[in-house]
């Protein structure tokens, strides 16, 4: 099967519109949680977010076309130029080989919460005829195939907040198969909107520490309460060994495993077995190799940063064998199907830079979280192998594993 390499990266999220700023403040230990603004949060439990302000999606899509693609579609297609800009094709590049892995976890339910409510007060007939087509998860991949040409395969995965891991491995198979010779991968979500706040916070799962937006998603930690929303977009570029080495392309990295499971178990409540099945599959595929760092998952609730820690402890044979652990979500907060490409994107850059990306917020130790979560500062290292770990709701797993080239 075909080798398969990462040439080109690009993320959107609330600390930054680019790769490098958003990078910067994350290796920086800075927060973009702040208090809604996207809608009047007042009545709500959970007030607080990882917000993008200041985005006009005029600067990556046509404005008359604005409304017809849902936030969480504009995100995506923002991250997916910047990532094709880094990756630096030439004209001559096959497009017909070129496809698409697009994931989102929810996709456009602002635009579902706003047309549902039309249809109630309004009539049927007030409903928008680009309703459905801007809400799709799907239309993530339609909007970014056609904005960028690619004829290639054009698949979406839509598995919870494994979605972005998922969308990776989906790309990674179908270059090895040879079914294209390269695929961009996008992950976007955007369901900060009352419906998907009001949704969460009435499972128990949002963080309500609205007084203290910037300390209120703590991964790890003994004091977290629930994770907190995030909204944001990242892209990568894979393309075969052979594609990138003939135009000279320079390589973050190669994936050198994946690991896919179901937890068979509950909906919502996570269980250990499952992510630990998936991160032992990811590193028999990899060879077993000596990991260097591990973007966990780290949602900031309390079963699964437990879990989490416990499986990996078991998949290394025990806490002594494991590498430093960080998260990026008390940054971020939790971008649902949007996680997995953002932190996969991150992973790359800290490999890159040679820099351990920190966990912020971390003050009290769990003792049932007791691995080296790089507390509260980045630290610098040589990244030789990176981990990146997603699970969702529905007890979905993802773990991809990167080698530095």
């Amino acid at each position: 099967m075909k080798r398969v390499v990462v040439t080109g990266v690009g993320m959107i999220n609330s600390l930054g519109m680019d790769k490098e700023s958003s990078f910067q403040a994350i290796i920086n230990g800075e927060c973009g949680i702040k208090t809604i603004s996207l809608f009047d949060p007042e009545k709500f439990s959970a007030q607080i977010a990882g917000e993008i302000t200041g985005f006009d999606p005029a600067t990556v899509m046509d404005a008359k076309e604005v409304k017809k693609a849902d936030r969480f579609i504009q995100l995506g297609l923002k991250a997916a130029q910047e990532a094709m800009d880094d990756a630096a094709f030439g004209e001559d590049t096959d497009k017909e080989r070129f496809g698409v892995s697009s994931a989102s976890g929810i996709g456009g339910l602002p635009n579902i919460e706003k047309n549902s409510v039309v249809c109630e007060t309004r009539g049927p007939r007030r409903i928008s005829p680009f309703f459905i087509p801007s809400s799709l998860v799907n239309m993530l991949g339609g909007f970014v195939s056609i904005y960028q040409g690619l004829k290639g395969p054009n698949l979406s995965s839509v598995t919870a907040c494994a979605a972005g891991t998922h969308a990776i491995s989906e790309a990674t198979k179908t270059i090895m198969l040879g079914g294209a010779d390269q695929m961009l991968v996008v992950g976007a979500e955007s369901a900060i909107c009352g419906a998907g706040v009001g949704g969460f916070a009435a499972m128990k799962a949002l963080s309500t520490s609205n007084d203290d937006p910037k300390g209120s998603s703590r991964p790890f930690d003994a004091g977290r309460n629930g994770f907190v929303m995030g909204e944001g977009a990242g892209a990568l570029v894979l393309e075969s060994y052979e594609s990138a080495t003939a135009r000279g392309a320079e390589m973050y990295a190669e994936v050198i495993g994946f690991g896919e499971s179901g937890d068979a178990n509950h909906i919502t409540s996570p269980v250990m077995e499952g992510p630990l099945r998936a991160i032992k599959a990811a590193l028999s595929m990899a060879g077993n190799p000596k990991v260097d760092y591990i973007n966990a998952h780290g949602t900031s609730t309390p079963a699964n940063d437990k879990n989490e820690t416990a499986a990996i402890k078991e998949a290394f044979g025990g806490k002594e064998n494991c590498p430093p652990v960080s998260s990026i979500k008390g940054q971020i907060g939790h971008c649902l199907g949007a996680a997995g490409t953002i932190e996969a994107v991150t992973t790359l850059m800290s490999m890159k830079r040679g820099i351990l990306p920190p966990t912020i917020n971390y003050t009290t130790p769990d003792e049932a979280c007791d691995l080296d979560y790089v507390p509260n500062k980045a630290r610098e290292a040589e990244i030789t192998i990176a981990m990146s770990n997603s699970f969702g709701f529905g007890g979905t797993n993802g773990v991809v594993i990167f080698k530095k080239l």
